[in-house]
């Protein structure tokens, strides 16, 4: 059966014979069965490694790299326009080459972000990570903020004081004039 497809059969769930409350094939009418890559990784271009894991930070991370993809295209764009002219392969060199450009790299980005196993599962781990954040309440955030801005004009007018103290000490001594 999996020869056909070119994938292997891998066994999840309990197997059928097995005794007991709870045990049996998994609902869901594949058997207990999934399809799995052949061994050795031969999968498409466009086929995701763990797709439904790391989505936000691998959508993210493939919108950000997109708009530094465009940025660049559209500077190498600019940089290009010393070859404009009427002559049809002017305008080739100065569309065509931007247009590849972005194309190839968005396309080793996309294989980066979703295909390759070790990045994906970085960014999987990543993304697992910060859902174990404990994040800050806006309240927190607010009091924090007013300490540190209170903290920062209080040390600013202490070392104003000490900054005239210092001006009348040196001015008193004659070691600065006005």
């Amino acid at each position: 059966m999996g020869e056909a497809t070119g994938t292997t059969l891998e066994r999840r769930g309990p197997r059928e014979d097995d005794e007991g409350p709870g045990h049996g094939p998994p609902p869901g009418g594949d058997g207990g069965y999934r399809a799995e890559p052949p061994a050795g990784g031969t999968r498409g271009f466009f086929q995701q490694y763990k797709p439904e894991q790391g989505k936000s930070i691998r959508w993210g991370t493939l919108a950000c790299a997109g708009a530094l993809i465009a940025w660049g295209a559209v500077f190498l764009y600019d940089q290009l326009q010393v070859y404009e002219g009427d002559e049809w392969w002017r305008m080739l060199i100065t569309i065509i080459i931007p247009i590849v450009f972005a194309g190839v790299v968005f396309a080793l980005v996309w294989w980066v972000t979703f295909v390759s196993r070790t990045s994906s599962d970085f960014m999987i781990a990543t993304e697992g990570e910060m859902k174990k954040v404990s994040w800050s309440s806006k309240r927190e955030i607010i009091g924090s903020t007013k300490v540190v801005i209170l903290f920062t004009l209080l040390m600013s007018f202490f070392l104003f004081a000490v900054d005239l103290a210092f001006q009348a000490m040196f001015s008193g001594m004659g070691i600065l004039k006005r």
